[in-house]
C-alpha cells in the first residue's frame, strides 16, 4: 500500500473514538494491520476487552468510514484477540491526553 493511502486511512481511524475511553481506536493500539490489494482493504484489529458492549458498532464504523476513502472499495475487519490488547499498545501521545506520562 502506498504511504498517501495509508496516511489517509489512519487518518480516518483517528476519528473514532471507543465511546468508554476518551482516546481514538488507532492512537489506543487497537489496529493491528492494514492490508490492501486492488481496492480491498483488510482492516486486523482487536478490542480494549473480548466482551466489548460496543464491539459491533464500532466495527461498522470503521467498515463505514474507510469505504468512503478514494481507492478503497470493499473493508473487511478481522477482529482478533491474540495478541491480547494492554495499555502498552497506546501511544505516546494518547497516554499523555489520558495523564499516564
Amino acid at each position: 500500500m502506498n504511504q498517501a493511502l495509508e496516511d489517509r486511512l489512519v487518518e480516518e481511524l483517528k476519528t473514532i473514538y471507543d465511546p468508554e475511553i476518551p482516546v481514538n481506536i488507532y492512537d489506543l493500539g487497537l489496529i493491528y494491520n492494514l492490508k490492501e490489494e486492488n481496492g480491498k482493504l483488510e482492516v486486523e484489529m482487536t478490542l480494549t476487552a473480548p466482551g466489548c458492549p460496543v464491539a459491533d458498532s464500532i466495527l461498522a464504523e470503521i467498515k463505514q468510514k474507510l469505504e468512503l476513502v478514494d481507492g478503497i472499495k470493499e473493508v473487511v475487519v478481522d477482529l482478533v484477540f491474540d495478541p491480547p490488547w494492554n495499555m502498552d499498545m497506546i501511544t505516546e501521545e494518547a497516554k499523555l491526553e489520558l495523564g499516564m506520562l
